[in-house]
């Protein structure tokens, strides 16, 4: 009888057999040729584009990497000309689609879609351009220097460019939107319209280094990545998931710049060495430069709201050409964006902030594009832009301008109207009691300085990317500590609007010689929020800055300042289009440091905070006083 598990003899036959075959072919497989060939070509996918990559000649002899995309139906074409630091083959090549609209940035795009052939250059010395790059280049009367660079670049692309009408709008975001300004020095006859987005201006004031005297170290990461290497390749040095705990260890900016080697960079020794709001910053100045010499071409400049780098320049500028010949050349758009969100963003929220329309796109379509085309295209309309077109966040909806700011101190057609802080903590339009109790302190600690978001706070370039909107960020974590002050109004029952800069009056005393004051001017959201239950309570900040108590009285020339005494401090807080509206109440905090974003003031006067040394930090008691006499406000640019 068979066993059950006995195999049949037909069945064993063919695993011998099998085995056989396998043993036979095993050595072929061994020897076969790579999954990936040696000589593979793709295919060559049709683009709705041409793309020529040239040098461009300067009048010294040094040429610039320029990059030019052309719509393949383009004829008789207006040139845009964006000239950056950040590498113009990266940013005209983000996909390796056939679409000029996947490969660019959504506002290059539009403008190709609109008819326009985008041109993107490497400043001299950045990646694939020639020169010795200087990240702020001082104008150079007789010699080479941004604005003589983009007037050249101008003449040879009206020149070469078949394809053109033969006009040219320059435009640009961040360091790229100074670079559009400088072209407006002593421009190209063939330049008609530039649009600048959140351009750096004055970089002492309020821009990207210093505001109002206070370094912002943490743009110290920026200036790495930039200024080691020419295609700036190196990145920041630190990567724990906590920024603050290694700032608050390497003590002052100096020794971050020591232990990282920075303190070698010509850019960063230059900015050390110049503390206060000398010649060096004054010269660099674009909205002092502009205002002197004028603007001759239409210009367009676009502010956001909550942009985390350069929140001073475009509205300080506005402000400079008014009165002046250049007033009916300039107009200004301020919406809800981030750096650089009116062209890169889709801008229906920021954070978890919603909008409830597409802030951006309506923007770069009904404004910036119709701009552009009226001066670079024949017998396009009339834009019928006003002087300024804000978006009035918490309506949320656009308007239009014939001055601004709506309402000011004094010289505007309408006066502000101050909030005074009031004893308990409050916010109220009317002035102290005269028995009003006098002021509030806290004890500013350089060893535990305020933060300027919740930690962990991550780097600059963090994977998270929460950087780009810290300044939306919900402030009850800042309320909470014992060294802020909080004011805060009753429930509003009719709506607060405001247009303008809002303008914060402190009376104060520091037990130090030195002191760094930040206010915040925020809007507090119902508990119960029934439009957004997650914004219940929320803290939003419309308008904040830090002001560095020793340039007080003359940002040129710091001073001491006298303990324990009262002292007046001025402080301009962005430019800003709101509603506070009924339900919501408006706050206001007040605080002596703001970190590790920008550097901790020792509270000890020395002579260049840059480099202050350990044993230089103190407490310090602080008071803000709210009597007749010495009562601190807000005044706020309330829309008539």
């Amino acid at each position: 009888m068979m066993h059950r598990f006995a195999r049949p003899t037909w069945i064993a036959g063919i695993i011998v057999a099998a085995a056989c075959t396998l043993s036979f072919t095993a050595p072929v497989l061994a020897q076969s040729t790579s999954d990936i060939p040696a000589d593979f070509k793709p295919v060559a996918m049709p683009q709705d584009y041409v793309r020529r990559d040239v040098m461009i000649p300067m009048r010294d002899g040094a040429k610039l990497n320029t990059t030019i995309l052309i719509r393949k139906d383009a004829n008789a074409a207006p040139l845009i000309l964006d000239r950056t630091p950040y590498n113009a083959k990266k940013l005209t090549s983000l996909s390796q689609g056939p679409a000029f609209a996947t490969t660019l940035l959504p506002f290059h795009a539009d403008l190709m879609r609109a008819g326009y052939i985008i041109v993107l250059q490497d400043v001299r010395g950045k990646d694939g351009s020639e020169g010795d790059y200087v990240m702020a280049r001082p104008l150079n009367p007789g010699g080479v220097d941004n604005a003589t660079d983009a007037y050249d670049t101008i003449d040879w692309l009206v020149k070469n460019v078949p394809e053109s009408n033969g006009r040219v709008g320059t435009i640009g975001i961040s360091y790229n939107g100074y670079a559009a300004l400088m072209s407006l020095i002593d421009p190209h006859p063939a330049l008609r319209a530039s649009v600048p987005i959140d351009p750096m201006v004055d970089g002492w004031k309020g821009d990207d280094w210093f505001h109002n005297g206070a370094y912002r170290q943490f743009m110290t990461e920026w200036l790495y990545r930039q200024t080691t290497t020419k295609g700036s390749a190196l990145r920041w040095p630190d990567t724990a998931l906590d920024s603050y705990d290694g700032w608050l260890a390497r003590g002052s900016a100096g020794g971050t710049a020591r232990a990282f080697g920075i303190d070698k960079l010509p850019a960063w020794r230059k900015m050390a060495e110049h503390p206060a709001y000398d010649a060096f910053w004054q010269d660099q100045a674009l909205d002092r430069v502009l205002a002197q010499r004028g603007i001759s071409v239409p210009t367009l400049l676009v502010h956001g709201s909550w942009d985390q780098e350069d929140i001073y320049g475009a509205p300080a500028l506005f402000e400079a050409t008014r009165g002046t010949p250049s007033s009916d050349k300039v107009r200004l758009v301020i919406g809800p964006w981030n750096h650089g969100g009116a062209g890169l963003g889709d801008g229906a929220s920021l954070g978890p902030i919603k909008f409830r329309s597409d802030t951006a796109y309506w923007f770069r379509w009904n404004v910036m594009i119709p701009f552009f085309d009226q001066h670079l295209k024949d017998g396009a309309p009339a834009a019928d832009i006003a002087p300024v077109t804000a978006f009035e966040t918490g309506t949320n909806q656009w308007r239009q301008f014939d001055h601004w700011p709506q309402s000011c101190a004094s010289g505007c057609a309408a006066s502000s109207k101050p909030l005074y802080l009031r004893s308990g903590g409050t916010l109220a339009f009317t002035a102290p009691a005269p028995r009003e109790s006098g002021f509030d302190e806290y004890v500013s600690d350089p060893a535990k300085p305020v933060t300027f978001r919740q930690r962990p706070i991550e780097s600059l370039g963090g994977p998270k990317g929460e950087w780009k909107n810290w300044l939306v960020e919900d402030q009850r974590f800042a309320a909470s500590r014992p060294d802020v002050l909080t004011y805060v109004s009753e429930v509003l029952t009719e709506p607060v609007r405001i247009a303008g800069k809002p303008v914060a009056n402190l009376f104060a005393s520091t037990s130090g010689t030195d002191s760094d004051w930040v206010v915040k001017l925020i809007d507090v959201y119902p508990a119960e929020n029934p439009g957004d239950a997650n914004l219940g309570g929320y803290q939003l900040p419309i308008a904040m800055d830090v002001l560095r108590g020793r340039y007080r009285d003359d940002p040129a020339r710091p001073k001491p300042i006298p303990a324990d005494a009262t002292v007046r401090y001025r402080l301009d807080l962005p430019h800003t289009s709101h509603v506070f509206l009924p339900g919501h109440r408006i706050m206001v905090q007040i605080q002596s440091s703001w970190f590790p974003l920008y550097d901790r003031n020792p509270q000890r006067f020395v002579d260049n905070i840059m480099f202050a040394q350990p044993n230089d930090y103190m407490k310090a008691t602080q008071r803000v006083f709210h009597k007749l006499g010495a009562a601190s406000h807000i005044e706020l640019p309330i829309a008539p």
